[in-house]
This record gives structure tokens, sequence and C-alpha cells, in this order.
């Protein structure tokens, strides 16, 4: 999904690839990274068909969800990490509280958000992370 974005957005340019197995969930982040001026906003709906897409795209930022079927979000991080070594992954989950920071760190997930939080708190961290 491509978009015309506003110049004054910061994410101009840039490419996000959000993971989850809910459509709607997938399209709400999709939409809140291209509103903020993101070019393309690529989706999976699990971690093997983020590996896929992934390496075709070759996104800024992976935000990945936790729980899913075929490939969880700490199944799919350590071989995501293994191909962008510098790019920033977002675990965005409901179970963020049950996951240790070193369990998720040695995944190799840059940083764990709660699904509770703002998209807005998500796509500025995203920024922060990207350094933009």
């Amino acid at each position: 999904m491509e978009i015309k974005t506003n110049p004054l957005k910061r994410g101009i340019g840039k490419i996000a690839m959000v993971v989850d197995d809910n459509a709607a969930i997938r399209k709400k982040l999709a939409a809140a990274f291209l509103s903020n001026g993101f070019k393309t906003c690529a989706e999976a709906e699990n971690g093997k068909e983020a590996i896929e897409l992934a390496s075709q795209i070759t996104p800024d930022i992976i935000v990945l969800d936790l729980s899913m079927p075929v490939m969880n979000g700490l199944e799919a991080a350590p071989r995501l990490r293994k191909i962008f070594p510098d790019k920033p992954i977002i675990l965005f989950t409901l179970y963020g509280d049950s996951l240790s920071k070193t369990e998720a760190s040695k995944a190799g997930v840059t940083l764990v958000l709660s699904k509770t939080v703002p998209l807005a708190t998500l796509v500025d961290k995203a920024h922060e992370l990207m350094g933009s």
C-alpha cells in the first residue's frame, strides 16, 4: 500500500513493515505509519511471511506481534535480525508484561511496547529508534 505524503511528515520516504495475524490491527498500524508520511507500509500475517516479505522490501522499521500462528514474533525476530542487523524491531503485543526484557533482547527485539499505548506513541518510538 502506497500513499501520497505531506513532505512535513517525519516518515517521508521510509518503509515500515507490520506483522500481525489480525487484519484489522494490521490496517490500523499501516494507516498510522502512512499518515505520518511513510512511503510504504508492508503487511504480513505471521513471522514466516514477514521474513519472506522483508527480504524483498528492506523495511526501515519492523513491528511484530508476539502471538501469531505459523511463526510468532519471538521466533521471527532473530531471523529478521540476521538479515537486518541494524534495523529496529518493535514487539507490539498485549503480552508485553509477561515477557522479560532479556528474553526479548536475546531474540533481537529493540523495544517491547504494549498494544494498549496510543498508535501515535508507537510511531513516535519508531522514529526515535530510526533516528528520524
